[in-house]
């Protein structure tokens, strides 16, 4: 056998390198040889922080004879639907179309046209077994009716509407119609939205927060905080190294799917900064700087990008790296075990597996020097112990989110080293990432992948780099992002005022996705419109003002009844109601008063720069000058401006 996946840059393909079966990765060439040799498509998809896809490949993949039936019947492509978000997209809408529900691993049969006929998720060995026997049989047997059932099901899904409704462009009685829905979903007990599994509403955190800002509805601040605080205090979060995981599988934030995404953590990052600029929450500074400070520790390159995740599995093991027990508590601690035991919930029968326990701190330590040393004993012993596999491949789009945070923890919290951090992560994505004037989706060791990029990948990456450009008032980065939303616009377009997932130049499959809706991070739709409307604010493009408020239509008829999948743009949405408002700070840098103060108290989807006056290639900046020799503030909402500002209080007023 060839092995076709050992250069990949995805870790997930790499992971499978070895396997007796004869992969191929996603390729013209894959689908050539399925034809030459008239056998059908096995395709699995997956991740490499997926604990599943780990099961299934000890399993199933790593077995010699399932690897036998495989290489006989079928052209085995494997995929990593982080590096390949447009292949998962489409055949999850099969699988979910074919089972009723969609996961991860998702295995698809598929016709040498890449027409699916079979779809499901995990499947156990025996039971794979007879499902390759089954398909292998029918194949033989049945030719006419498998390939008339794919075509059946490719054309219903093309017949699925991707038309945008006709709707209007939000406006406050959306927006407040959208928060009313997400309280009446709200569980007010444990925070958050629904039942178990719980994942972290990043997305409709913001949105809240915002809504709060506009309004000074208690309801959104309470829910949001209550959420916040909730996530925060549980074993969702890991209270030793800081960051969140995944998701909790229980309704109360107790036990974590414990893999750590990129995406996760970034989203989170400027949901706590803005818990904590509403309300100066301690607890919600600190975790803002722990989130920070692990997307600095755990999860950045050596080339100055951020790795996509930390594995939820440790030598095939789910949570041995995290976990404790009382007997493991008193072996370290000693006289401090119990009060350990008691602040950190680990008790005799356990709240995870094996009677060990995920650590939570449901109320602050009285004794907080106690805390702190204890804290630091597990975590120097937990380092210790074996450790998850980090997913280091550098995706476009999650790292254009931690760019988005991290510039503004910088500048919100005084930490220049952010910025530092969120500039180098723009340089290795804006150098390496951006080949002849396209994005490419990932790269690994500093070596770009072949993938082109997906929407997403220009919105998220342009709201980094807009942040960035506010945090430091460089104008490379807002060149740099008017360039990638002007590509976004001539490529991804819809022509309805929406978007596709994918450029109209990109390897057609047997549909073109296009999901304005937000998942586990921004959809393309709502992240372009985000990166747009903040695009207008600094520049003044009426053009990229109409797309935006174009794209924005879909909270109307999306957002408002389905608030919880929409979150990002609802969050966008709230931009646009208020303004946005445009600060221009002359004068001043991040720190100095007028700019501190308008950091801390702008509206939802305010933008602010300050630097220089008449500063070149800093359209906020332009012709603005000093005033009598002060530093000054010009606060401007809707193309319209009021008179510039020198002293705190008067610049309090005019962002009120």
């Amino acid at each position: 056998m060839v092995n076709r996946l050992a250069q990949s840059t995805s870790p997930y393909l790499r992971q499978h390198a070895d396997n007796p079966v004869d992969w191929w990765p996603w390729s013209d060439e894959a689908l050539a040889e399925a034809r030459r040799r008239d056998v059908p498509i096995l395709l699995s998809v997956g991740y490499a922080a997926c604990h599943w896809c780990h099961v299934m490949a000890h399993d199933s993949f790593e077995d010699a004879d399932v690897a036998a039936l495989m290489n006989e019947h079928f052209v085995s492509i494997k995929v990593d639907r982080e590096e390949r978000p447009d292949i998962d997209a489409v055949y999850m809408e099969a699988t979910s179309a074919l089972t009723g529900h969609g996961g991860w691993p998702m295995t698809c049969i598929l016709t040498p046209d890449g027409e699916p006929f079979f779809a499901g998720t995990f499947f156990p060995r025996e039971q794979f077994t007879q499902l390759l026997d089954a398909v292998a049989q029918a194949w033989v047997e049945d030719r006419d009716e498998v390939i008339a059932a794919g075509q059946r099901i490719t054309a219903s899904l093309a017949e699925v509407n991707l038309k945008t409704p006709v709707s209007d462009v939000p406006g406050a009685t959306q927006l407040d119609a959208a928060a009313a829905r997400l309280a009446a979903e709200y569980d007010a007990d444990r925070g958050g939205f629904g039942k178990a599994p719980k994942f972290p509403p990043s997305m409709v955190l913001e949105f809240l927060f915002r809504h709060y800002e506009r309004t000074g509805a208690p309801t959104s601040l309470a829910m949001a905080a209550r959420t916040c605080e909730a996530m925060a205090r549980g074993g969702l979060y890991d209270q030793l190294a800081g960051g969140f995981a995944r998701y909790s599988v229980d309704d109360a934030w107790v036990v974590p799917h414990f893999e750590k995404m990129l995406y996760d953590n970034a989203l989170l990052l400027r949901v706590y900064l803005h818990w904590w600029r509403l309300t100066g929450s301690p607890l919600a500074e600190r975790i803002a700087r722990e989130t920070a400070d692990f997307l600095l520790r755990d999860l950045r390159t050596p080339q100055g990008g951020f790795a996509s995740a930390l594995d939820a599995d440790t030598d095939g093991i789910e949570g041995l790296t995290y976990v404790w027990t009382p007997a493991q508590l008193s072996e370290l601690l000693g006289d401090d075990a119990e009060a350990a035991a008691d602040l950190f919930e680990v008790t005799d029968d356990g709240t995870f597996e094996h009677g060990a326990s995920t650590l939570q701190l449901l109320h602050d330590p009285s004794d907080r020097p106690q805390w702190t040393d204890v804290r630091a004993r597990l975590l120097a012993a937990r380092n210790l112990r074996p450790q998850p596999a980090r997913d280091d491949k550098v995706v476009t789009a999650w790292n254009g989110l931690a760019i988005a945070g991290l510039a503004e923890a910088g500048v919100l919290l005084d930490e220049p080293a952010y910025v530092e951090a969120a500039s180098a992560c723009a340089a290795l994505l804006t150098n390496t990432h951006l080949v002849a004037g396209r994005l490419r989706r990932t790269s690994r060791d500093g070596e770009v992948g072949t993938a082109v990029a997906v929407a997403d990948d220009y919105g998220d990456l342009a709201d980094g780099l807009l942040a960035l450009h506010q945090a430091s008032a460089d104008p490379r980065w807002l060149r740099l992002a008017g360039e990638l939303l002007d590509t976004a616009l001539a490529h991804f377009a819809d022509g309805e005022g929406g978007f596709f997932d994918t450029a109209d130049d990109a390897e057609q499959l047997i549909r073109r996705p296009k999901d304005p809706s937000d998942n586990a991070a921004p959809s393309g739709q709502s992240a372009l419109a985000q990166s747009l409307l903040t695009y207008s604010a600094l520049t003044g493009s009426l053009r990229h003002r109409d797309a935006a408020e174009s794209a924005l239509r879909v909270v109307s008829w999306l957002g408002v009844p389905q608030p919880r999948f929409l979150g990002w743009g609802l969050a966008a949405a709230e931009g646009l109601v208020s303004g946005p408002l445009q600060v221009a700070i002359v004068g001043e840098t991040g720190g100095a008063p007028l700019a501190r103060t308008t950091w801390l108290k702008r509206p939802p989807g305010a933008v602010v720069v300050s630097g220089a006056p008449d500063a070149p290639g800093v359209p906020l900046l332009e012709a603005r000058p000093l005033v009598a020799g002060r530093s000054a503030a010009y606060v401007c909402r809707g193309m319209v401006c009021d008179a510039p500002v020198t002293d705190v209080e008067q610049l309090v007023a005019a962002l009120g």
